[in-house]
């Protein structure tokens, strides 16, 4: 399988990424193993996860993702053949979004002992903390890169011109620099990303792993109408994109999924991976089939004139 490099790092990693904000919640340990074996068995090697996954179940603490994992890893022996990414920065129970120095000094080592691992080979600042410096962020990240904790570090949630004066503070200070940026992008979520932060990554040469590929769902075809959001986890999610655009959309995908007899899900997937910006969008399963369903769209090739109906179809 073809790896793409994320950014001017030495990580090479396969078009797709595991999102493991599942694992622990929506699926259990077994499960979890399974997938990760089948995952890494197919040829892919990047699995995306945060110190938070998954804070919001009731009685969760955050780091049962991690947790997870990391006993795979153990388990399995496989650390040098995964690419692991996580991320820093949400409210674990401190009340704030929180980039400081000392905060991602502490939850780096409480990262590492739950994947129980000597490093992380991306570590990302998963949300903005305005109340802390830019140099203060990246002086911490420099620390644990000189000690070998962490090999590449990544931005995810970041506004445009934080990203920008980081990069540049980097270069001036000669700290770590972003090496990949992971916005919320898709089909439907277009605009921001192609205005704000496609042109930086291109100059900046950044690696782009983007979350929410899927919509919530709504890019698989299966919610048509708030009916078929009634009883659905990610209901409140999906419901803004039933809308004359949401609709053109799933004309398209339903067109093109016909043409090359996949599904609704493999034409979106495969839609990002086609873009010359995407290093390699993130994806969640929770069953073997969802996992080959995902791993399928790999293999779909588009054409020149699928891509055309579909950017035209999303237009903004």
């Amino acid at each position: 399988m073809q790896k793409r490099k994320l950014g001017n790092s030495g990580l090479h990693v396969a078009p797709l990424a595991f999102g493991g904000n599942v694992f622990g919640w929506t699926v259990d340990e077994s499960t979890s193993f399974i997938l990760l074996d089948a995952f890494l068995d197919a040829g892919f090697n990047l699995v995306d996860t945060a110190d938070s996954y998954s804070r919001w179940v009731p009685g969760h603490q955050g780091g049962e993702s991690e947790a997870i994992i990391g006993k795979w890893l153990k388990a399995r022996g496989n650390r040098d053949k995964i690419i692991i990414a996580t991320k820093v920065g949400s409210d674990m129970g401190q009340g704030k979004k929180d980039l400081s120095k000392d905060w991602i000094l502490r939850e780096a080592e409480a990262s590492l002992e739950r994947l129980q691992t000597d490093y992380i080979d991306l570590y990302q600042s998963h949300w903005d903390d305005l109340t802390t410096p830019v140099d203060e962020t990246l002086e911490a990240y420099a620390q644990l890169v000189k000690q070998g904790k962490v090999r590449v570090i990544g931005a995810s949630n970041l506004s445009p011109d934080r990203l920008r004066e980081s990069l540049q503070l980097s270069k001036d200070k000669g700290f770590p620099c972003y090496q990949s940026l992971q916005p919320n992008y898709n089909l439907y979520d277009r605009q921001q990303f192609e205005t704000d932060f496609e042109p930086i990554c291109r100059s900046e040469n950044l690696g782009v792993i983007p979350y929410f590929s899927l919509a919530s769902g709504f890019l698989t075809g299966k919610y048509r109408s708030e009916k078929d959001l009634e009883g659905r986890a990610r209901g409140g999610f999906v419901k803004k994109y039933l809308n004359d655009r949401g609709y053109k959309i799933l004309g398209a995908l339903d067109a093109v999924a016909k043409t090359h007899n996949a599904t609704q899900a493999q034409v979106a997937i495969a839609w990002l991976i086609a873009q010359p910006s995407i290093t390699a969008p993130i994806a969640s399963a929770t069953n073997l089939d969802q996992l080959q369903q995902l791993i399928a769209a790999t293999r779909l090739s588009l054409t020149p004139e699928d891509l055309q109906q579909l950017n035209q179809a999303s237009a903004f």
